[in-house]
């Protein structure tokens, strides 16, 4: 009996075994109709990578002109790396590039408020607050500011930390405040973002 049923056992698992095989050409020939998943940074180079998505059902218009407000926060938890905050923001140009906007239909403002103004600081500055020698947000802010993105720090977070308008690199501008500037550009027609 014990054969019988370790017989039954086996013939059981070669009848699954050859239900299960002709579906496997169909699932690689499924596999294979999949969407790519490749992800480009074709405005803000190496930073916000996207994935691009032609056949998705709402997309920028690149007949429009968009006029964007960002209010970059942070944490400031994380000293030795870039700003999560500034990739999203490099994603967002490469969002519009890849959905063919023209660079002169995007206006983006971003301002760096509360803890993220030391992201403007130069490596000096930055090492003095936190330890770390090199300010790890230079190279995306660089990149942002090549990309057309308008970089503004908040001149009263920049009192508070008492830091004079020479800590900040020149691809950021320092601007009166960040409760001033929300307002300014909201009545310019710019749409409000916070990252």
């Amino acid at each position: 009996m014990k054969n019988a049923a370790s017989g039954f056992g086996l013939w059981v698992a070669v009848c699954v075994l050859a239900l299960a095989l002709p579906w496997q050409p169909a699932r690689a020939a499924e596999a294979d109709k999949s969407p790519s998943f490749d992800w480009v940074t074709p405005a803000v180079a190496g930073y916000g990578k996207v994935h691009p998505r032609p056949d998705a059902a709402v997309q920028p218009d690149p007949a429009v002109d968009y006029r964007i407000f960002v209010r970059v926060t942070d944490d400031g938890k994380h000293p030795r790396e870039s700003l999560h905050a500034l990739d999203r923001l490099a994603r967002l140009v490469n969002l519009m590039a890849v959905s063919k906007v023209p660079a002169s239909h995007v206006h983006i403002v971003a301002l760096l408020d509360g803890e993220a103004a030391l992201a403007s600081a130069t490596d000096d500055v930055y090492h003095r607050f936190t330890k770390v020698a090199k300010n790890p947000n230079l190279p995306i802010v660089h990149a942002l500011h090549q990309a057309g993105v308008d970089l503004l720090v908040c001149g009263q977070a920049l009192a508070m930390e008492k830091l004079p308008d020479s800590a900040v690199v020149p691809d950021v501008t320092v601007s009166l405040s960040a409760l001033t500037d929300t307002v300014v550009y909201e009545q310019k027609g710019y749409s409000y973002l916070e990252l």
